[in-house]
């Protein structure tokens, strides 16, 4: 349901491409994917963790059991450690990922799973191709993990670490798999509702809450919505390409939204429109993001 305007608490601005949010150790990191940054939250105040070159492109976080930070690299196509002001290459995602790779979680054991887009974001048609989500072992070995995606977007695990869903931006809907033993299987499909207002969905990060709800960024609709059952119980609609979303803060209630006026490279602008708000919820989160 269409739910009036929330109080929107603007926690960071000045951002490019705010993306892949992430409640760690008491705090919210997040990616600037058009800015080369990896930042986070330090009592409103964004500290830059990692800068990246201009020719590289940050986005999906994750953590090794040993603390490390491991970084998606859109453009090289691999994930990156990042230790001690440095990135180094964990895994080498090129021979599984033909394009642009996207976002990915990590489970307690280090092992990762990135989602990637199937198509070439730079062509003047863009012509999506089902694809797969790539599986990285803590030793930075990868494997296909799940085939036949279209468009494999924002990824999130529950807590209990059994199951994984992902956000199919060209298809409308989100692929929920049982994880067990770092391997997915019994995929199931939920298609995201239509309505009068918006005839298509294309659903970007998620996170879920402790209901088995899960918030959804429907980033070409602008708007952020809570679906459960297949149901949308929640629906803001924030004006802005609306990317990502996070459940934080120490009682998981405040659900973070990456927003902005620009996301394709050749539309940014010398101002960047980019920013992470925040609204309170009801329902704790649970789980990664």
């Amino acid at each position: 349901m269409t739910q009036p305007t929330p109080h929107l608490d603007i926690v960071a601005h000045g951002l490019h491409l705010p993306e892949c949010p992430r409640w760690h150790d008491g705090r919210l990191w997040f990616s600037d994917i058009r800015g080369h940054l990896v930042c986070r939250l330090d009592d409103d105040r964004t500290t830059i963790i990692h800068r990246f070159p201009e020719d590289e492109e940050p986005a999906g976080l994750g953590w090794l059991p040993n603390g490390e930070l491991l970084v998606v690299g859109m453009t090289g196509r691999v994930v990156y450690r990042v230790a001690d002001e440095s990135a180094v290459v964990h895994a080498d995602l090129k021979p599984l990922a033909p394009y642009h790779v996207n976002d990915m979680v990590v489970v307690a054991d280090g092992t990762a799973f990135v989602t990637q887009t199937g198509f070439d974001l730079d062509a003047a048609q863009p012509n999506p191709q089902p694809t797969a989500v790539i599986r990285v072992d803590p030793d930075g070995t990868t494997r296909t993990a799940a085939r036949e995606l279209l468009v494999p977007n924002g990824i999130a695990v529950n807590s209990a670490e059994d199951t994984l869903v992902v956000a199919e931006s060209g298809a409308a809907r989100l692929s929920a798999y049982t994880l067990r033993e770092g391997v997915l299987a019994d995929r199931s499909l939920e298609a995201l509702p239509a309505s009068a207002d918006f005839s298509f969905c294309a659903p970007d990060g998620l996170c879920l809450d402790e209901k088995g709800g899960r918030w959804v960024a429907d980033s070409i609709n602008k708007r952020i919505f809570r679906v459960e059952g297949g149901v949308i119980t929640d629906e803001h609609r924030l004006g802005q390409f609306t990317l990502a979303c996070a459940l934080g803060d120490d009682d998981r209630r405040s659900l973070y939204v990456c927003v902005t006026d620009v996301w394709h490279r050749t539309d940014i602008r010398d101002e960047p429109t980019g920013r992470i708000v925040r609204i309170r919820v009801d329902i704790p989160g649970t789980g990664r993001p």
